[in-house]
């Protein structure tokens, strides 16, 4: 696949050009840049960040951080048989835990929320820094609603992380998969301030929490484009009554 002239390689983080070192240098430069590709498209076009992962592992299949993108690629595109085959030698290479909720999740992907479930469960959890034992949290609460325990999704949810005031990198995330439970479970006026709770916190834009709050407050939006559509739509038919049925049809 073309890689742009403007990607070196350079781009990659440090811990990753290091794994790259065992390969020969031309390799290394090829895979690096494949990866790059992969890390800049996997949100926007994650099809093409998948063709990059592919190509990536085509040629260092044995390199950790390149099986861990290729999961990564594969689960942006909804291939979670794939992701968790990679995800799964990425941890065998390193050792490490932090693949533990995305693993999870591909469970639930699967259809098996029960082994998601059972993962949230495991010691490999108390493993995970903070923001690795919230994701979890967040999908066990998923696996919990995959199972029809809207009840246990809510209390799931609950936690330290969930009470404090500090806003962290999840919280906007936290605060808005409560806020969804809590409608399920008919609690709407709380889930209107959690939703309100998440927008405070999302300064990414990476949830619709104002249009879930919208939406509970019966706030619709039309777009203004329609409405200049729709009037001169209207115009063109009142033009015309007098003659209708005379001239060609619209658009000959």
């Amino acid at each position: 696949m073309p890689i742009p002239e403007d990607v070196t390689g350079d781009e990659i983080d440090k811990s990753v050009r290091q794994e790259l070192q065992s390969l020969p240098k031309t390799l290394a430069e090829d895979v690096a840049k494949n990866l790059v590709m992969v890390a800049r498209l996997l949100d926007e076009d994650p099809e093409q960040a998948y063709g990059y992962a592919k190509v990536a592992l085509r040629l260092a299949s044995r390199v950790a951080a390149v099986r861990e993108a290729a999961g990564f690629a594969a689960y942006a595109n909804a291939q979670y048989g794939e992701a968790l085959k990679e995800f799964r030698a990425a941890r065998r290479m390193t050792g490490g835990s932090d693949l533990w909720p995305v693993m999870a999740d591909c469970e639930r992907g699967l259809g098996r929320p029960e082994k998601a479930l059972a993962m949230a469960g495991e010691p490999e959890v108390q493993k995970l820094d903070r923001a690795g034992q919230v994701e979890m949290r967040l999908v066990a609460a998923g696996a919990r609603r995959d199972m029809g325990q809207a009840d246990a999704a809510v209390v799931t949810l609950q936690s330290p992380e969930l009470a404090s005031s500090a806003v962290h990198p999840w919280t906007a995330r936290l605060r808005y998969a409560y806020a969804d439970a809590l409608l399920e479970v008919g609690r709407e006026d709380e889930a209107r301030d959690w939703f309100a709770r998440a927008l405070e916190a999302d300064q990414a834009g990476t949830t619709d929490a104002s249009d879930r709050l919208a939406e509970l407050d019966g706030v619709q939006f039309t777009d203004a484009l329609d409405e200049s559509e729709e009037e001169d739509e209207a115009g063109e038919v009142e033009g015309e009554r007098p003659g209708a049925g005379e001239g060609p049809a619209k658009g000959e």
